[in-house]
């Protein structure tokens, strides 16, 4: 028979169990429950991938590097999102593993989801460069010391994870609301003097669904991984909006 303590334990072996309750299906899907040795250093896409390997083949989730470069294995964890594979499952407490897919976006199966809505509000925030019809034949010099490129430093070091997409509020009440990632991406090229979309940009992050629909509650800050501050980056938005607004009044 085997004896539970917080995590489980064998009392046959002493090994120690992970109770693990993981999302399966679609949206309208359940929980199913796995149980998983107890290892040293062992972070949540660990015990994943012995769940996917050991027990169950049919289970669906993302992955690539494993190191916490790509984002690519983002999930919800104990309610909050994350990157799997840089958790550690001794700093989550007592108590069950709870897995689910990312919030905020649809579910292909299991652990996985579409991403795809999450790039087309890229696309729709002008999320790319834009280097006009006659770019410069030379490099563009950009003063490191100047003020736009130290607000695209930090901002431009987003890798697309949608941790902060699925964070936040606005985007689960309006699904339209282009979201911080895509916003975020916007204020980069905002502040890039090569670029030449300006204008068009600014009209697409001003609209109903853009900037100015952010709360700032800044969920996406307190949870990006890299410890970005899309609300620092929407902000610059709305400033650059209004002001554009006023100069077009006078």
């Amino acid at each position: 028979m085997t004896m539970q303590t917080t995590a489980g334990r064998d009392e046959r072996t002493s090994t120690d169990y992970l109770t693990v309750q993981i999302w399966r299906g679609d949206r309208d899907g359940t929980f199913q429950t796995f149980k998983v040795p107890v290892r040293e250093n062992q972070t949540v896409l660990d015990v994943v991938t012995e769940i996917q390997r050991t027990q169950d083949d049919t289970l669906s989730y993302r992955y690539a590097c494993r190191v916490g470069m790509c984002g690519s294995c983002a999930m919800i964890v104990n309610e909050q999102p994350r990157w799997t594979c840089r958790t550690r499952v001794d700093k989550l407490g007592s108590g069950p593993l709870k897995l689910e897919p990312l919030r905020n976006l649809p579910i292909v199966k299991d652990l996985a989801v579409d991403m795809e809505p999450f790039f087309d509000k890229w696309k729709a925030a002008h999320g790319y460069f834009e280097p006009g019809d006659n770019p410069p034949a030379d490099f563009a010099i950009v003063e490191p010391s100047s003020s736009e490129r130290e607000a695209v430093d930090e901002a431009i070091e987003c890798i697309n994870c949608a941790v902060c997409y699925s964070a936040c509020d606005v985007v689960t009440w309006n699904p339209d609301y282009l979201g911080p990632a895509a916003l975020n991406r916007a204020w980069t090229l905002v502040n890039d003097v090569r670029d030449r979309g300006q204008d068009s940009r600014l009209t697409a992050v001003s609209g109903d669904a853009g900037c100015h629909s952010c709360h700032s509650h800044m969920s996406c800050t307190r949870f990006c991984p890299k410890e970005l501050s899309p609300t620092f980056s929407i902000a610059g938005l709305k400033r650059a909006t209004s002001n554009r607004l006023w100069r077009r009044k006078r």
